[in-house]
């Protein structure tokens, strides 16, 4: 039985508690990005942590079915855990607001689960804060939804990071136009991201694809940098749909310069989703101390139609999990903004203790009031203090009290 429960201490892998002072900094920060996407006007939005197998089938095009938390509910319906939350949007957005042609933005916070292979440290349950801009197909669109990323890096603390930027539709119009049904492009797609040269020329040679096509696929992994790769991507083929998504990102690159935040950017045609339901513009930022990008997204012009409501739509959302530790790696504190005292009496002096610690949570942001306990020194309540960040300890002395610590910086 104590095997049992000392068992029972631990979390199953994948997952784990967050608490003490790293909870309060992630709460923090999860405030500190919500309000800053506040501020473009994104209302919050909440959807269940569980849905329908089918909202995140294959046809809509997100997470593979394995890696999928299943269960059943009592009719035998197939349920999920939510993978994310962007498909659960947009079923919300076909279902509320179907009649609406205004643009609808929208904002959202909650944790995601996906059952991965446990590789470097990956969790299986993630906290994600996101924002979603449905009913406008424009460039200023996706330039807003760019900058707004940007914002939110900056206003976390990072110094450091870079936005990258992919385009589906170029990949998309090179492989209907050398014929490449759905099944083959996933292989390409692996090919590609992993920029495995040998394999993509294997592969042109057993599709028997044109030297055209082939080379374009071949330079695809090479296509990264500032906005000069643009056109260098405009020089490899004549597809005019492919050259309209490159367009795009220039006009893209442009907007994103109205805002000031161009030294962030840069361009990745190589970089492709595992989310099937991108459409246009691919998102992903990166920071050092982490392999995985903190955000991604992109735009989903077909989504919301699987609902049954033709809408236009571009997003992104933040691995909150993800930023956190690589604002630790990279030694930034999260400054979590309070003013907190330590208030400590004896058995007789409650009454007091009640009314002046009351005082100072009108005043401060909180008091922990707390009894003295026995012969316990004014050096161990210091350490106390510090390992709650606490700036001030009083001490009630009969009706009186007096400030025998004060570390706060006004």
């Amino acid at each position: 039985n104590y095997k049992m429960n000392r068992k029972l201490l631990h979390t199953p892998e994948g997952v784990r508690d967050i608490y003490n002072s790293e909870c309060e900094k992630k709460m923090f920060l999860q405030d500190l990005l919500h309000d800053t996407i506040k501020k473009y006007g994104y209302h919050a939005i909440q959807t269940p942590t569980f849905e329908y197998f089918d909202i995140f089938s294959r046809e809509i095009g997100t997470t593979p079915s394995k890696e999928l938390y299943k269960f059943f509910d009592k009719e035998g319906e197939t349920l999920v855990l939510r993978p994310d939350i962007t498909p659960s949007v947009a079923r919300c957005v076909a279902k509320y607001y179907m009649d609406e042609e205004n643009p609808i933005r929208l904002s959202y916070m909650g944790n995601t689960f996906i059952n991965q292979a446990n590789y470097q440290g990956r969790l299986k349950e993630t906290t994600q804060i996101g924002a979603e801009l449905i009913n406008d197909d424009s460039v200023y669109a996706d330039g807003e939804i760019i900058a707004l990323v940007i914002e939110c890096m900056l206003k976390s603390g990072l110094t450091e990071f870079q936005v990258s930027i992919g385009q589906v539709d170029f990949f998309k119009s090179i492989l209907n136009e050398a014929g490449i049904d759905e099944e083959t492009e996933y292989e390409l797609r692996e090919l590609i991201s992993n920029k495995n040269y040998f394999g993509i020329d294997e592969f042109a040679i057993e599709k028997n694809l044109k030297s055209e096509h082939q080379h374009v696929f071949q330079r695809l992994p090479e296509l990264f940098g500032s906005v000069d790769i643009l056109d260098e991507a405009k020089k490899l083929t004549g597809n005019e749909n492919a050259l309209k998504a490159i367009e795009r990102l220039i006009n893209v690159y442009k907007v994103v310069s109205y805002y000031g935040y161009e030294k962030y950017v840069s361009f990745d045609l190589g970089m492709l989703s595992k989310y099937k339901y991108y459409t246009g513009i691919i998102i992903k930022a990166f920071t050092y101390g982490t392999g995985e990008p903190i955000v991604a997204g992109g735009r989903y012009n077909n989504l919301l139609g699987c609902f049954g409501k033709d809408a236009p739509s571009i997003g992104f959302v933040i691995n909150i999990d993800q930023l956190m530790a690589a604002l630790s790696r990279q030694k930034i504190n999260i400054q979590v903004l309070s003013k907190n005292a330590l208030l400590l009496y004896k058995h007789n002096e409650i009454e007091n203790a009640v009314k002046f610690s009351n005082k100072i949570r009108k005043e401060e942001d909180f008091c922990v009031s707390m009894l003295e306990i026995g012969d316990k020194s004014f050096d161990e309540y210091m350490d106390l203090a510090k390992e709650n960040d606490i700036q001030k300890i009083f001490v009630v002395e009969g009706d009186k009290v007096n400030e025998i610590f004060n570390n706060s910086i006004n």
